[in-house]
């Protein structure tokens, strides 16, 4: 045998020992994420609660919140507002369902309303406006 086949041997013999072997790639798909179905009025309640989130005017809404509810919605819809509100109501209610409820409930219980019959975002339109008008001293 050669110089220069004993050299190439040596050569592949390195290349053989240095050589590494990936494994096979293993796929795993993520599987779709479940939406519960919601009453109507929560979905209306929440995507009012997001309007007045982005206008930075839920005063009113504070004066119901008795656990603070409210830093736990507001801090998600911080960290997701770049969702369509469509997909923003969907996903919070998705987690924080329980803290709009809490909400609707203490509404329900110091204004005398009946959540299930605020079906339309004008509902609760009209409900914060005039809860506002009977603040003393209110500016609006």
């Amino acid at each position: 045998m050669t110089e220069q086949e004993n050299n190439t041997k040596d050569t592949e013999q390195e290349n053989d020992e240095l050589k590494v072997v990936m494994p096979d790639a293993d796929w795993s798909t993520m599987t779709q994420e479940e939406f519960a179905e919601q009453p109507d009025y929560l979905q209306v309640f929440t995507d009012f609660y997001i309007s007045q989130f982005n206008q930075r005017d839920l005063e009113i809404m504070d004066r119901y919140d008795t656990s603070a509810n409210m830093v736990d919605i507001n801090h998600y819809l911080l960290d997701n507002i770049k969702f369509s509100r469509k997909e923003l109501i969907r996903h919070v209610l998705q987690y924080h369902a329980a803290n709009f409820q809490s909400l609707i409930d203490e509404i329900a219980k110091k204004d005398e309303v009946d959540p299930s019959k605020m079906t339309a975002y004008i509902d609760w339109d009209n409900w914060y406006e005039d809860r506002r008008s009977k603040i003393e001293n209110s500016l609006s």
